[in-house]
C-alpha cells in the first residue's frame, strides 16, 4: 500500500503529512503548531531549514526552504542580479534574500482549493524540489558573493551538467 492510500480515507491535515516524512526520513523536526513544521534537511552543500505552514484561509501549503549566507555588502548588486537569472531558470518556487536575516530563502506554495487534499508524494516532491534546486544554485550564489564571477558565468558553472555514461 503507498503512502496515498494509507491517508486517502482519513482526509489528513497536510502538515500531518509532513511530520510521517519528516519521521519517515529521521529528519530533525519540530511540530511548531497544528499549522506549522519545522525540519532541517541535509544537501551536499548545507544543511537547510525547512519550514512548511498550511493557511486554511488561502488554501495553501506553503514551504520556505533558507540557509545563512554573509556576502559582502559590496556585491549585492550582483546577488540580485543572479537572483534574477536563476529564478528564470526555476519553473516552480523563487529564491529570494532576506537581509535583516542574512538568508538565502527559496519559497513555493502549493494551492489546494477546493477542498483538495495534498498527498504524501506531492509534499515529499516539494522538499524534494527545494532541496534540489538550492543545491544546484548554491555554486552560483557562492561564485558570484565570493569569487568575483559575473551572475552569468556564475549559473553557467552552476547549471553544467554531465552528460553521457561512466
Amino acid at each position: 500500500m503507498s503512502f496515498t492510500e494509507s491517508y486517502l480515507a482519513e482526509d489528513p491535515h497536510p502538515i500531518d503529512i509532513v511530520e510521517t516524512l519528516a519521521e519517515h526520513h529521521h529528519w530533525d523536526f519540530d511540530r511548531v503548531g497544528e499549522d506549522q513544521i519545522s525540519m532541517v534537511v541535509e544537501g551536499q552543500w548545507r544543511s537547510y531549514s525547512i519550514t512548511l505552514a498550511w493557511s486554511h484561509q488561502d488554501e495553501c501549503l506553503r514551504l520556505i526552504s533558507s540557509f545563512e549566507m554573509e556576502p559582502p555588502h559590496d556585491r549585492m548588486g550582483e546577488l540580485f542580479e543572479v537572483l534574477n537569472h536563476v529564478n528564470d531558470m526555476i519553473w516552480a518556487g523563487s529564491f529570494t534574500w532576506w537581509s535583516a536575516q542574512q538568508l538565502m530563502v527559496y519559497r513555493y506554495g502549493l494551492v489546494l482549493t477546493g477542498g483538495q487534499v495534498a498527498s504524501i508524494e506531492q509534499i515529499n516532491a516539494m522538499i524534494d524540489a527545494a532541496v534540489l534546486t538550492a543545491e544546484r544554485f548554491y555554486p552560483a550564489f557562492q561564485l558570484v558573493a565570493w569569487a568575483d564571477h559575473t551572475p552569468e558565468a556564475a549559473v553557467k558553472t552552476a547549471i553544467a551538467e554531465a552528460w553521457g555514461r561512466a
